[in-house]
């Protein structure tokens, strides 16, 4: 069909809007295939998940007698009584009156094997994170206890005023922009469907969002060989963020955990799981 003679540039735009149209369809269709194939993958991979090796590691650090004190972990309580494991990552973080604060899972055993198996605080922080060459025992060791809740509900009730003051201190510090780059962890995770490359970016301010990516964490991280921690996950927002280091088992750190986890209530754990 030929363009009217008097109204060329009316003609010229219809066809560059039909095709932006056109582009952006076929845009859209990239992505929602992109999408599925990460999902397919995430599915072929969790058929024989890496991270069940962590889970037996870690059962071998838990009831292994270590550090100066030569006792076992089977004494620390996650807040279901002595040596409890099963149910007790669902109702992490929450308050220990023991040691007068919240605490997160990695907290919590930091704190058991300072307290309980003699080993020194700062050195446990310098080696939180594995490296490839070095293993974790906290990665192995949160992979195990997350393990023992897998197919239990998230349940953090925030009934003590510490809890409820943790959340929301967690919220703040969610939303507080900052850095040189004026960045916050809302920033990326703030709204509803955000994506950076070929990832797409939860809205952890909503409960359904916020369930299916909380449950998941302790998690295998395909692309480095190693399991992963919620603690290694905030640090690295931090670090993408350009913060200030965060720092391993602070109250910046659980405050946010408990932020995350409650908006998760709910959810079905499932960790660990895999990551790209």
């Amino acid at each position: 069909m030929r363009p009217p003679a008097h109204r060329p540039g009316l003609w010229a735009l219809a066809l560059a809007v039909t095709a932006a149209a056109a582009m952006c369809t076929v845009a859209a269709a990239q992505e929602d295939s992109t999408s599925r194939g990460i999902e397919r993958y995430r599915e072929a991979v969790a058929d024989s998940n890496p991270g069940e090796l962590w889970e037996v590691r870690g059962e071998d650090l838990w009831k292994a007698r270590r550090g100066p004190l030569n006792v076992s972990l089977e004494g620390c309580d996650l807040g279901k009584g002595p040596g409890v494991v099963a149910g007790a990552y669902a109702e992490l973080p929450r308050y220990f009156a023991d040691a007068g604060r919240v605490m997160d899972l990695e907290t919590r055993l930091m704190h058991c094997m300072e307290t309980l198996q003699g080993f020194n605080r700062a050195e446990l922080v310098r080696r939180a994170f594995g490296d490839g060459e070095r293993r974790s025992d906290f990665e192995a060791l949160s992979a195990y206890v997350a393990a023992q809740s897998r197919g239990m509900a998230m349940n953090i009730p925030l009934k003590h005023p510490r809890e409820q003051e943790a959340y929301r201190e967690g919220e703040r510090l969610f939303f507080y922009r900052a850095g040189t780059h004026d960045f916050a962890c809302a920033t990326c995770h703030g709204q509803a469907g955000k994506r950076i490359r070929l990832q797409d970016l939860p809205y952890l301010s909503d409960p359904a969002d916020a369930r299916r990516t909380y449950v998941t964490w302790p998690a295998y991280r395909v692309s480095q060989g190693e399991m992963r921690t919620l603690q290694w996950r905030l640090n690295d927002c931090f670090r993408q963020q350009r913060f200030p280091q965060l720092v391993f088992g602070s109250e910046v750190s659980v405050d946010l955990a408990m932020y995350l986890a409650r908006n998760a209530n709910g959810g079905i754990l499932a960790a660990p799981g895999v990551k790209r």
